[in-house]
């Protein structure tokens, strides 16, 4: 396995040091990088007291995120508004309830369907006037604001390291689940500059890339 949010949480393997089973690899962090992605959004807009976060209560990575920001948003003073999305059907609505509560921003926590549709999400953000955080630097290169999160491609090249082991006779149960080591934070100024918006010199300068 290369990206899975939380494999422990998710019943995928026993621990990160001893996985047991059949199964090894990567874990993408989703859920522990889920407050700092929040901390970095309230630091771009530092008069943010409300988000929409958009979730799949289907998908075992939007759960457990969707637990996880609780705590981070209660210390920074953010209230958050739930727009579950169980379908691709269910995007216009989720952005009109968005609208309606007057978000500050939109937060999107990771699930494969959200990947599959970023260009749609990143349209409907534009679309609201709404400045939005992600995890894929996809999102980003879509339109998206800020996007903050593994380096998936580092991710790969390293999960190339484990068929080479277990081809040479591994068992996987007894190779430790490996956690990112490069992240990425990519700003996307197009955005920025439709959505009135001036990204602090302070978040500039530690982007590791900035689409003009």
């Amino acid at each position: 396995m290369v990206g899975p949010a939380d494999p422990v949480a998710s019943g995928l393997v026993e621990s990160l040091a001893r996985p047991g089973g059949n199964v090894t690899g990567l874990s993408q962090m989703s859920v522990e990088m889920v407050g700092k992605r929040l901390e970095l959004l309230k630091e771009i807009i530092p008069k943010l007291t409300s988000v929409a976060v958009l979730w799949n209560p289907q998908g075992a990575g939007s759960k457990l995120g969707w637990k996880e920001i609780q705590l981070p948003a209660r210390q920074l003073g953010i209230e958050l508004h739930s727009l579950e999305v169980r379908s691709p059907d269910d995007f216009d609505k989720a952005f009109e309830d968005a609208t309606r509560v007057r978000a500050g921003a939109l937060f999107m926590l990771p699930d494969q369907m959200f990947l599959a549709n970023l260009k749609r999400i990143a349209g409907l953000a534009a679309k609201s006037r709404m400045p939005s955080m992600y995890q894929w630097l996809d999102f980003a290169d879509a339109g998206g604001l800020v996007t903050y999160g593994p380096d998936r491609a580092d991710m790969y090249r390293r999960a190339a390291h484990y068929v080479d082991r277990i081809l040479k006779g591994a068992k996987p149960g007894e190779l430790p689940i490996e956690q990112p080591t490069k992240f990425e934070l990519v700003i996307n100024l197009k955005t920025a500059k439709a959505l009135g918006l001036t990204i602090p010199q302070s978040i500039l300068v530690r982007a590791d890339r900035v689409i003009e």
